[in-house]
């Protein structure tokens, strides 16, 4: 199934496991097909506009509603809480994998956040590293949840089906969604982006047409899949930050049939149709953009996700790397594979680095030394992908981040070894 309501939220999708368990011409009849049980799923207000809005109609063996008081479990997501404000420039290297058995709520580590989970708007960020796969099934009560895979593939099996993820993939998972984790291969890392705010989706194209970028054919939702298990399952949700569980006597992941727009989707980040120049200069990061999260200010984002592919470098006369800048919005980098143009050395793949509001950054020493003398014939950027989560928001670390071994101490040092050129009687 491809995605298109992406783009203009028109369209919905459906699916069913068993033939007839979605109902025909009513969305909730007396008696739904199978004895299953009519749930609707909300991601906006019911008063939304119809442009806007995001609900899927779920028919299960279960409904939501049986279950038993949630307990605040002991253990709580690893990152703490923020710590002290910094305007300064971070990198971190990747954090290593857990040597104990972790699944993916154990594994995840709060790095930034601009906002309390409780706030309507704004992002977190975490990464995840496991080495086994969840028993457990986990819902999030405090936002959608983006997960780019860095290391190992996962398969994410949600209420609405199944989607196999790996690195190169993103996956996105609707607040309130109920999914398991499971490992297929035998460790995994990567990072999430929580996002509070607004649904993500495409962005529009403006002066680049009706084609470009993240195409929405290229967008796939699972297929319907359903547990009809008779076992004790924990069921974990995420609320106001903290992790809460109650124990079910039976899966809920147990929906038959569904149709509507609030659903999981996965993209595969090599399908991304890159533009650029074909003249002169470097264009602006937002020509990358994959999805976004818009606010009430237009054209101004809650959450962008912005990649770096593989690409053709032809600009004539031009300093091709990102040029040098201080930037209104926050900018969180991580790498997926390879390594990024704008850096020779110290940002690796599972690694981070924070660029906060008006914080001077761009090409080390190296690199802007190199691309000034290069010549300038047509070459291809490969085997790199990059990406960013960039936020209109003041980005925070967490206590763990500030503190943490793989901060490194000397990032500023990478554009220390820049000369002074200027000469001024040589133009």
């Amino acid at each position: 199934m491809n995605l298109d309501y992406l783009s203009g939220f028109g369209n919905e999708f459906a699916s069913e496991a068993l033939p007839g368990a979605l109902p025909v011409g009513q969305n909730s009849p007396q008696k739904a097909p199978y004895g299953l049980y009519t749930e609707l799923f909300s991601g906006t207000a019911f008063t939304m506009a119809r442009s806007e809005a995001r609900r899927t109609w779920l028919y299960r063996i279960q409904p939501s509603a049986n279950h038993p008081a949630f307990i605040k479990l002991e253990r709580q997501l690893a990152g703490g809480p923020l710590g002290a404000v910094t305007p300064n420039r971070l990198r971190w290297n990747p954090l290593e994998i857990p040597g104990e058995p972790t699944d993916f709520i154990d594994g995840l580590v709060g790095m930034v956040a601009n906002s309390g989970s409780e706030k309507p708007s704004g992002i977190s960020i975490y990464h995840y590293r496991a080495n086994r796969s969840m028993e457990r099934v986990l819902f999030n009560a405090d936002g959608e949840l983006l997960v780019v895979p860095e290391l190992g593939r996962l398969r994410i099996a949600t209420e609405l089906g199944v989607l196999d993820v790996e690195p190169l993939e993103i996956v996105v998972l609707p607040r309130g969604l109920k999914f398991r984790v499971e490992l297929l291969d035998a460790q995994a890392r990567g990072y999430v982006a929580e996002n509070h705010g607004a649904p993500l989706r495409l962005p529009d194209l403006g002066p680049i047409g009706s084609n470009g970028l993240a195409n929405p054919r290229d967008f796939l939702t699972p297929v319907a899949r359903y547990e009809d298990l008779k076992q004790p399952t924990t069921l974990v949700q995420k609320f106001l930050g903290e992790l809460w569980a109650c124990e079910l006597d039976h899966s809920p992941l147990n929906v038959v049939a569904w149709h509507g727009n609030n659903v999981p989707y996965k993209y595969d980040l090599r399908r991304f149709n890159t533009l650029g120049t074909v003249s002169f200069d470097h264009p602006d990061p937002s020509i990358f953009t994959v999805l976004t999260s818009p606010t009430s200010v237009h054209g101004l984002a809650n959450l962008d996700f912005v990649i770096f592919p593989p690409r053709w470098m032809v600009a004539e006369n031009t300093f091709r790397p990102p040029w040098f800048h201080r930037n209104l919005m926050n900018e969180y980098m991580g790498l997926i594979q390879g390594a990024y143009d704008a850096k020779a050395e110290g940002f690796l793949p599972g690694g981070a680095s924070l660029h906060s509001c008006m914080s001077a950054h761009g090409p080390d020493g190296e690199t802007c030394t190199r691309a000034i003398n290069a010549e300038l014939a047509p070459h291809k950027i490969d085997n790199t992908m990059a990406f960013m989560f960039e936020t209109s928001q003041v980005l925070r670390p967490t206590q763990f981040a500030l503190q943490c071994p793989q901060l490194q101490p000397s990032y500023d040092a990478c554009w220390a070894a820049l000369p002074a050129t200027f000469n001024p009687n040589r133009r």
